[in-house]
């Protein structure tokens, strides 16, 4: 499976981590940086991630201090929905209901361990397809 992903310097460890958790599982991964732990502003990475994953109709996964400013970011995208996850259940629904394409963690706020269990979880799930789930992702096009 592509996936796409991109952090700021607040993500960039983690963000680092599960490439290559991703990449020893086969996974082809594409990362639009950042590529070191300078600062940095996340605006831009959750906006380049989310253009591709709608362009690509892929998945993607962004990454910063705490998950909340770069979900923020990507969520301006239209078409894009990025879903911000602390628990394997969380993310497990964001797929299912919500047909979450963009994952959304904070690099300083959970553990390599648990954003591996996340991330596993998000990228394992298929969107149910029920039409009462599909008629509010409509309403979320606008």
């Amino acid at each position: 499976m592509k996936i796409t992903m991109g952090s700021d310097h607040g993500g960039f460890e983690l963000k680092s981590h599960l490439k290559r958790f991703l990449q020893d599982q086969g996974h082809e991964i594409e990362d639009l940086g950042c590529q070191n732990n300078s600062s940095i502003d996340y605006p831009k990475f959750g906006r380049s991630v989310a253009e591709r994953v709608v362009r690509n109709r892929n998945l993607g996964i962004v990454l910063c201090g705490t998950g909340i400013g770069i979900s923020i970011a990507a969520n301006k995208i239209i078409g894009a929905r990025c879903a911000l996850c602390t628990s394997e259940e969380m993310a497990t629904l964001a797929r299912k209901h919500n047909d979450a394409q963009i994952l959304a963690l904070g690099g300083r706020m959970i553990s390599q361990e648990l954003a591996e269990k996340i991330v596993t979880a998000f990228i394992s799930t298929d969107f149910s397809g029920d039409p009462r789930h599909s008629r509010r992702i409509a309403q979320l096009e606008g």
